[in-house]
């Protein structure tokens, strides 16, 4: 018999508990920068190695950082389901906790990709991009991230995963971040839906929802706990 399927929303909050700093808790600043001189595609062209610089600041601070309970529960839940997860962080904290089926809805901090073909996507060796890194075909590297401005192309087929949900499961993310916010309109009537967030949020439209006012790491527990067949 196969197993049912539980889908994961994550966002800053799984990430913050393993001492990431979050864009929206630092009051619209990010490591003292504000987000148009840093995520735009506008700010990179304007001043690109300010841009390649904040990355590899965050990047680097991946690099000293591990996965926390959150992520670990979220592996243990895969005994029993088919767990898969959509995130909107860029981290690979849920790849190296040993999530198996990780999609990433914003990109990869670990990847960077050509600038004149952005199918061109590499995994950086170390967490330092530089000014006059090219791609095969001579154009620079920029980080794989998608930015403020540009498409979430991952957003058909998150719709599409979410729809097949059996139970429906969103950790730390305020659900104000458009377009992933709106995954949870594509879960089918019925579905179980858990959120797991301290914060205020309003929620009254999600019908057959379990709140669950805690972190990330205390909450995943208690979801864990409640999942367990």
């Amino acid at each position: 018999m196969s197993k049912q399927r539980i889908v994961v929303l994550t966002g800053a909050g799984i990430s913050a508990e393993s001492g990431i700093s979050t864009f929206r808790d630092s009051g619209g600043l990010w490591e003292k920068h504000d987000i148009m001189d840093v995520a735009t595609p506008q700010a990179f062209e304007r001043d690109p190695a300010l841009v390649i610089e904040f990355y590899n600041q965050r990047r680097k601070q991946l690099y000293e950082v591990e996965p926390n309970e959150a992520h670990y529960a979220l592996v243990e839940l895969e005994k029993y389901y088919d767990v898969r997860i959509i995130t909107q962080n860029v981290d690979d904290l849920h790849e190296r906790a040993g999530s198996t089926q990780v999609m990433h809805l914003h990109g990869e901090l670990k990847k960077v990709r050509s600038t004149a073909d952005e199918q061109l996507v590499y995994t950086l060796d170390g967490w330092e991009l530089r000014l006059g890194d090219t791609c095969e075909k001579g154009s620079q590297l920029r980080p794989h991230i998608v930015w403020f401005g540009e498409p979430v192309d991952m957003i058909p087929l998150a719709a599409e995963l979410s729809s097949t949900a059996d139970v429906f499961v969103i950790i730390g993310t305020s659900l104000n971040v458009y377009p992933a916010a709106g995954l949870v309109d594509y879960v089918r009537p019925g579905t179980p839906v858990y959120l797991i967030d301290p914060g205020p949020m309003q929620v009254s439209h999600i019908p057959r929802l379990t709140l669950i006012r805690e972190k990330a790491g205390t909450g995943t527990k208690k979801l864990l706990k409640e999942l367990m067949p």
